[in-house]
This record gives structure tokens, sequence and C-alpha cells, in this order.
């Protein structure tokens, strides 16, 4: 029962997750479902003990918290934080190009993708326009999802290019503009963006549009042993957060988690992690159930869980992993060190952690990079410098990180919901 749930809830968010704001958008769904209460972070907060509450102060970004017990700010908080984005192509303004026969958009590259994994795949489209409003300052914004193929980049045929099998540089601004028809087909791309939203093309001022793969995510494997999806950095974080946050209930304390936009292009935005908006939130939080409160002296001696996909062993590729620490797919959460910080951790940290596990019977391993290989990072040490609490990076292995479609251990996901479970649940 157990792995049907994590496994269909990791699907339905995938399903529908397709942009960071969709994300978010699904998240809040499911929280409504289990009685959270939506709050405006503009607007003063009276909070009550066994309150659930959420906010969402950008499209891309949502916080959810839980006031356990009527003394919670005498325990220490419980903190988790994830990403709402992924790797992918967006779509340039002024998108339609009609050259050589066909119609293809202009797009540009979003984060690190592996761009040869885009080509020859069905592709679609979604994310947010914002459309005229009688406000100026107030657009009319919407969220739109195709949710069918619409698009696709093709590859070169081998016969054109025989050195294809040896290593094909990608220039972006020439090879990956998706096909979307032919110059001949009257209507363009806005065209088709305006009939979505049942808008007309004047309407349209401006768009933050993502280019996906359309793929579903599929159990694969002779034992259906395997996840391969799409967008699984970093939506399996999601999801186990999501599943924390509504089912851990410490008998005292407070319990939140952050789900940020921007962390493949470096955090650096209002919506993503290296903002002061975290802890405007936390000061709300303690604010909202003793005004008189310090929110320093309440927050300290809290701990945070970054919790980001790991890379798993391959096994064709064994000479750039570390000989010891290399978590394989199917075998349980994986705790990340890494000498120069890159991901988050300290011994007391990853003790915590390997308590957990071994309490609640999670399986664990542990990875850190070749040691001459350029390693990983994450939002963990980003946002623990904000908030100088005990943080631990944390997350499943998967193969093919930031492919169009990427591999991991069904059981991996039941792990991942189980240990946030109990680290939310833990006295």
């Amino acid at each position: 029962m157990q792995e049907q749930n994590s496994v269909s809830q990791l699907k339905d968010l995938i399903d529908h997750g397709t942009s960071p704001f969709h994300v978010v958008s699904k998240s809040i769904d499911r929280l409504r479902q289990e009685g959270f209460v939506a709050l405006d972070l503009r607007e003063s907060w009276r909070l009550s003990p066994g309150g659930k509450y959420f906010c969402r102060p950008f499209d891309g970004e949502l916080f959810a918290f839980t006031v356990n017990g009527k003394d919670a700010l005498l325990s220490p908080p419980r903190f988790a934080a994830a990403h709402t984005d992924f790797p992918a192509l967006k779509i340039k303004p002024s998108p339609d190009i009609c050259s050589n026969g066909y119609r293809t958009l202009n797009v540009e590259i979003y984060g690190g993708p592996l761009l040869h994994t885009f080509f020859d795949r069905p592709l679609s489209v979604s994310g947010k326009v914002a459309l005229t409003s009688p406000d100026i300052f107030h657009p009319d914004i919407r969220f739109v999802d195709f949710r069918r193929p619409i698009l696709i980049i093709p590859s070169l045929a081998i016969h054109m290019n025989p050195k294809a099998n040896e290593g094909t540089p990608v220039d972006a601004q020439i090879h990956l503009k998706p096909l979307a028809g032919t110059a001949d087909e009257t209507a363009s791309f806005m065209d088709h963006l305006a009939r979505e939203l049942d808008c007309s093309v004047s309407d349209i001022l401006d768009f933050e549009l993502y280019v996906y793969n359309h793929d579903p995510l599929e159990v694969v494997g002779l034992d259906g042993t395997f996840i391969s999806s799409p967008r699984l950095d970093n939506l399996t974080s999601v999801s186990a957060l999501l599943s924390g946050i509504i089912h851990g209930k410490r008998p005292s304390g407070i319990n939140v988690i952050a789900l940020f936009d921007n962390e493949e292009i470096g955090s650096r935005t209002k919506q993503g992690a290296d903002s002061a908006l975290f802890r405007i939130l936390l000061e709300k939080i303690v604010k909202g159930l003793d005004p008189a409160a310090s929110c320093m002296e309440n927050l300290l001696a809290g701990m945070l869980l970054s919790v980001d996909v790991a890379h798993a062993f391959h096994p064709n590729y064994p000479s750039v992993y570390d000989p010891v620490n290399r978590p394989l797919c199917g075998q349980g959460i994986v705790i990340k060190t890494d000498s120069s910080q890159g991901y988050a951790w300290d011994c007391e940290g990853v003790a915590i952690i390997q308590g957990l596990c071994s309490k609640y019977r999670i399986p664990s391993q542990r990875f850190a990079k070749h040691s001459g290989k350029r390693g990983g990072s994450t939002l963990g040490s980003m946002l623990s410098s904000l908030l100088p609490v005990v943080t631990v990076d944390i997350g499943v292995p998967i193969l093919a990180m930031h492919s169009a479609r990427e591999t991991m251990g069904v059981d991996d996901q039941i792990h991942l919901d189980q240990l946030l479970n109990a680290y939310f649940s833990q006295a």
C-alpha cells in the first residue's frame, strides 16, 4: 500500500507539474485536500495550535507549515526545502520562426539540461501568460499547459552526420529550435497560445513558457525495479516534502516545508532560496503565535533538510565515481557530503539522519564525489547561510540527472517518504 501510494502521488505530481507554477498549483490542491488553510504574506497572521497553513508568495514558490501542540515555540522547529524547477528549454519573445519551409520556435536553455536527450521526443509547452487587464499594475495572469505533444526537435540523420556517435556539439541557437509545423500553416504559435487561453493575440503582453518532455512516467525493469520519467529532479523531493508535512505529527513544535523556484539557475531571485523571503516567513510564523517572542531565539535550535536528488552509480561509467561512496538505485535514500560544502552537511546532522533511518528501518547510503571531478551543489548551503541551523543534504539516487528522462528505484521514493514522515513526527 505504501509503495502504491508513494508512486501514485509522484506520478500525479509529474503528470501535472509541467512547470514550476503547475508544480505549486498541484501541491496546493493536495494540501487543501488535507485541510491546510491559505495565508497571505502581506497580511497579519494569527496562528492557532494544531493549525495547518500554506502561502504562495510567488507563482513558482510555496511554503507550508503546521503548528503542533499548545507550546510549539518551546520545541526546536523542523525545516525541509526542495525546488520546483527543472532543466528545460524556455520560449523566447517573438517565438515564431518561419524559414526553409518549416515553422520553428525560438528557445533558450534553462538550467543545465543534457541537451541531446531532448531530441526526437514528443514535447509540449507549459507555463504562465500575462494578459491585458483594466489595472495596468495587475495584469491578468493565466496558467497554460497544452498537455499534448505539439513540438519535436528532430536529430540529423547519421548519413548526413557520420560522426554523430562520436559526440556532436549542440549549438543552442541553431540546433534546438523545436519543429512546430510547416511554414505554409497560417496559424502561428502565438495564435495557438491565444486559442488555449480563449483570448486574442493582442491581449498577450508577455509569458514564461517552458518546453517539456511529454513522455509519461513508466515503471521499468524485469521485476519493475525502476521508475523512468521526466522531472524526477526534483519532483521526487517535492512529493516527499508534501507527504512529510501532511503526515508528520510531532507532539510539539513547528514543521515547515519550503519549495523554492530557480534552483537550477542559481537561486538568486526573489522566489529562489537565496532571498530574504524565507526569513520573513519564519518571523511571521513566530509573531503569529506570540507577538512578544524573539524570532531568532526560537529558530536557531532548529534543523533543516535540503532535499534534492543524488547521483546514482552508473554501471557503464564506474571510473567517474568514488570507489566506495557510490549509491545504487533502489537501495535507500542518500546522505550527501562534500568537503567544499557544495552539499550542506556536518557530522551532527548526518548522525541525526542515520539515527532516524536506524529507528524507522529506512535504508540509507552515502555519496561523495570522485576526488578528481567537479561535484554538484544544492540550495542547502545557501539556505543554511541565511538560516544558520544544522543542515543536511539528502535525496533519492537517480541516473541520467538533467536528462529529458531520468531513472530511479521505485523503492527509494517510498524510503524518502518514510524519512520525511519520521523527521516531521519524531519528538
